[in-house]
Order: C-alpha cells, then sequence, then structure tokens
C-alpha cells in the first residue's frame, strides 16, 4: 500500500513529462548553442564544425568567442565593448519595464481581485484581449500613436498644449511605453490569481487594531502577494531582456537591445559562433539570479518548516 495519490508509475510518468519537455527544448538547443559559441568556422561559413582534430587529436575550442564579449579589440579595455552597452541597457530597459508592469498591474490584479465572482471573468478577459491581436500589429500602432504626426501630438496640438509636435517616439519614452503595454498582462495574471486567494478578512482584522488602510495594505497585503509580485516580475523580466521586436520599431539607433545586436550577428555578419555566444552570457544573466533566488527562498521555507 502506499500513501501517495498517484501509483508509482503514474507519479513517473507525471513527473517525467516536464522534465522531458524541459530536456528535449531547452537543454538540448542550449547545449547546441555551447557547442556552436566554441566553434572556429574560418573561411568555412560552417557552425556545426567539429570541435575534435582528428588529426592532430587536439581539441579546438575558439574562447575568443567569448573573449571578445568583454573585451575591446581595439584598446584592449575591458567591460567597454559594444556587447556590454547591449547588456547593460537591455537589463536597464527590462528592469525597467518590470517596475512600470508592477505599479500598473498591481491596482489592477487588486481591482479585479476585490470585484464580484460574477465580474471577474469578463474583467480577465480584458486583460487577455491583446494577446488575440499579432503581436507586431500591436507594436507597429504605437508608431501611429507616439509619431511626430501621430494621435498624441495631434490632439495637444489642437487643445494648444503644444505648438510643435514632440519628439516621443524612436526614445526611451517610447520603448518603456511599448515593452510595458505588451507585457503587462504577464504581470497582472500572476499577481491576480495571487490576490484572489487571500483572506480579505484579515484586512477588516487590521482595520478593527485601528490600522489605517495604507499600512494595512502594505503591512499585509503586499508581503501575502509576495509570491505573485516575484512571477510577474520574472515572466516580464526575461522575455523583456530578449526583447528584438519593439526596439526595432520603436527604439532608435541609440536604443539597441542585446536581441537585436544577436540579430545582426548571426545574420548580417553569419557570425553564428558570436551570436550563439551572446545568447549563451544572455542564459547566464537570467538563469544565475533566479538559481540564487529559489536556492535561498527555498532554504527559507524549509527554515519555517
Amino acid at each position: 500500500m502506499t500513501n501517495s495519490a498517484f501509483p508509482v508509475p503514474g507519479k513517473r510518468f507525471v513527473i517525467g513529462v516536464p522534465y522531458t519537455w524541459l530536456f528535449v527544448f531547452f537543454f538540448l538547443p542550449f547545449l547546441i548553442l555551447v557547442y556552436i559559441s566554441f566553434v572556429d568556422m574560418g573561411s568555412d561559413i560552417h557552425p556545426f564544425k567539429p570541435l575534435w582534430d582528428t588529426t592532430t587529436g587536439v581539441l579546438k575550442l575558439k574562447y575568443e568567442n567569448y573573449w571578445s564579449i568583454f573585451r575591446n579589440g581595439d584598446n584592449g579595455a575591458l567591460f567597454e565593448t559594444l556587447y556590454i552597452e547591449a547588456y547593460m541597457r537591455s537589463l536597464w530597459y527590462a528592469f525597467g519595464t518590470a517596475v512600470l508592469c508592477l505599479m500598473i498591474g498591481y491596482p489592477f490584479a487588486y481591482f479585479i481581485a476585490r470585484s464580484r465572482p460574477s465580474v471577474r471573468p469578463a474583467l480577465l478577459m480584458m486583460v487577455m484581449l491583446p494577446f488575440w491581436t499579432s503581436f507586431l500589429l500591436r507594436v507597429y500602432a504605437w508608431k501611429g500613436i507616439l509619431a511626430d504626426q501621430g494621435i498624441v501630438n495631434q490632439l495637444l496640438t489642437a487643445l494648444g498644449i503644444i505648438s510643435e509636435p514632440i519628439q516621443m517616439l524612436y526614445t526611451n519614452v517610447s520603448m518603456l511605453i511599448g515593452m510595458t503595454y505588451v507585457y503587462l498582462p504577464f504581470m497582472v495574471l500572476p499577481l491576480y490569481a495571487n490576490l484572489v486567494k487571500m483572506d480579505f478578512r484579515l484586512l477588516e482584522a487590521a482595520y478593527d487594531l485601528g490600522t489605517s488602510p495604507f499600512k494595512a495594505f502594505w503591512l499585509v497585503t503586499v508581503p501575502l502577494s509576495k509570491a505573485g509580485i516575484v512571477a510577474g516580475f520574472m515572466l516580464v523580466f526575461i522575455p523583456a531582456l530578449g526583447e528584438f521586436v519593439i526596439p526595432s520599431l520603436l527604439g532608435g539607433p541609440e536604443n539597441v537591445m542585446i536581441g537585436r545586436v544577436v540579430w545582426d550577428e548571426m545574420f548580417t555578419s553569419n557570425n553564428w559562433p558570436r551570436a550563439t555566444a551572446l545568447a549563451v552570457v544572455m542564459i547566464g544573466l537570467i538563469i544565475v539570479p533566479l538559481a540564487i533566488y529559489y536556492h535561498y527562498t527555498g532554504d527559507a521555507a524549509d527554515d519555517k518548516k
């Protein structure tokens, strides 16, 4: 007899399916990226050249594909390369987008969670409606809104607020607006899923003890929604870090992010090893903080037990 809800074969199947999925669609492609990143294509333009020289019996690994990311080839200076600038710019935009999505999405999620159960499906449907439209079309529409002759500038001119158009397109503002608009649902949905399970009688108890509404929100609601905040932040931050379409359509020459750099290296320069090395480093920028976070949160959960 076993106390498990699933028989042993069933448990292995349920656990094995996601692990198999991750192995086939993440780990194997990642190994291929790592392999290509050490290849010396030379003049053959062959990214899958063997790393093992059968003639000399020497393993040929081109570390230059990684070293060039951090070292400037002109003056040899460390961390003064186009790639480091693109990484830092991507981190800044991804973090700024996640913060803006949190500031805008938290009130949305809180309002939906406090709404009547009969209204919640309709409100959630409104949050998810943008997904029914092409991602490319949604981003491209912002060009017509933020352009010099776009809707915003025409409206401000008609109201007499401005006398000449304000440049909003191809700036930091247009980038953050576009990325926040696209990724906002990824923040709202996990926050809602967390807040809707919260026992709001705890707030009533805090009010009965003389706590102000803001203090009760800060000391009760926010800590209880920590898991949703972290999940939403990660769901926004990770895809925003490697964003390619939005910088291409709404960003200017000074707003080049690492996704665009990887694209140029692979399809314009045809330098697959350099492009895959950039992608591997970017994956490391994502995985390492996640691993550290889950390591310490797991230890904290074990200590509470």
